[in-house]
């Protein structure tokens, strides 16, 4: 029997020698702001003292990652930012007077195109600067992430209203010029007239000269009342009530009278009188009548119309009764003992027992 030979170790061959690796080299920062270097280089040529000035800026410095970020990246990227920022503006104002004279678009519509055009030329000034300064976006990359989640809730309700704002000026429900009701926090309701329609809220003025900025999204979800929506007519109720002695035919003249004779108070539709019931203390009557212009105000026409009613009822001997009660007492003792007592000290008012 043969016993297993065991391999020489000595036979194996040996293994080959790596080659040695050179060390990778580190990354140089890069310019975040691309911009910037052409335009030292372009300044250097020039003058040797502005030159020295750029190269003490650009001394001072900051690396993120892969970029380096300089003072004077920060001087060039601000200058070249006002300046789109001033063009977009002045370019902005130009498409306003422009759109102003297109004579085929009504208020509304010129509103729409100023807002759209406005809001292309920020997004073209945003990109242009960009290309100009040459910026590598991803030398921000590390913050990217949370910058972009903090705007995102922050701008949440300013792109909210604006998208808002848009969407009215589309359906032209709400448009400069119209008249609505607002309500303040104590839950009082005001008219007041639009002036004008922003990015964020609209302007609405009321008679107070009390100026209300709301927001474009309440009045997507809110219910609000336009009182020149379809027509600027509005028709407003004075209610008036009479004692039951009057000549209801006379009184139905009279405030058809003080109608016609008040100022605002329109011909046509013409005013009408209705005899609404019998109260407690009055024959109700129910004076309504037309005008063409709320921003000028609802309760000083109606109280233009009762002071004329006033007047007229007053030449005319028309009673407006108040409130009047009967009193009913129960007889008893204590009562009838009273009415007694008062009984005797009027027909003997001169002694003193009572």
């Amino acid at each position: 029997m043969t016993m297993p030979t065991t391999p020489d170790i000595s036979d194996t061959p040996e293994p080959e020698a790596l080659p040695p690796t050179e060390p990778t080299p580190a990354p140089t920062p890069t310019e975040a702001v691309q911009a910037a270097e052409g335009l030292k280089e372009a300044v250097a040529a020039q003058s040797e003292t502005a030159a020295s000035l750029i190269e003490t800026l650009d001394a001072w410095a900051v690396t993120i990652g892969d970029s380096r970020i300089s003072v004077w990246d920060s001087l060039v990227a601000i200058t070249v930012l006002l300046l789109v920022v001033i063009g977009a503006w002045f370019f902005t104002k130009i498409i306003a007077a422009l759109i102003k004279r297109a004579t085929r678009l009504d208020g509304t519509q010129q509103l729409l195109v100023q807002k759209i055009s406005t809001i292309l030329v920020w997004a073209a000034a945003f990109l242009i600067g960009i290309d100009i300064l040459g910026i590598d976006l991803t030398a921000l990359a590390v913050f990217s992430g949370a910058f972009g989640l903090a705007i995102g809730f922050g701008l949440q309700k300013t792109f909210g209203n604006l998208i808002s704002g848009i969407l009215l000026l589309l359906d032209k429900s709400i448009k400069p010029g119209d008249v609505i009701s607002v309500t303040d926090q104590a839950g009082n309701e005001s008219v007041g007239q639009i002036r004008k329609i922003g990015i964020r809220a609209i302007s609405v003025i009321t008679r107070d000269r009390t100026e209300h900025l709301i927001p474009n999204e309440n009045l997507m979800i809110n219910q609000v009342v336009n009182w020149s929506y379809s027509s600027r007519d509005v028709r407003v109720k004075a209610p008036v009530g009479v004692s039951y002695g009057s000549d209801l035919k006379l009184v139905e003249k009279l405030l058809y009278q003080a109608a016609k004779e008040t100022e605002r108070v329109l011909k046509s539709p013409s005013p009408r009188v209705n005899l609404m019931g019998f109260g407690d203390n009055s024959v109700d009557f129910d004076l309504r009548f037309w005008i063409n212009d709320p921003e000028g105000g609802l309760s000083n026409i109606r109280s233009d119309v009762y002071m004329r009613v006033w007047e007229l009822f007053q030449e005319h001997e028309i009673e407006i009764p108040y409130p009047q009660r009967d009193l009913n007492l129960r007889s008893n003792e204590q009562i009838d003992r009273l009415i007694s007592a008062l009984a005797g000290r009027v027909e003997n008012p001169d002694k003193s027992s009572y």
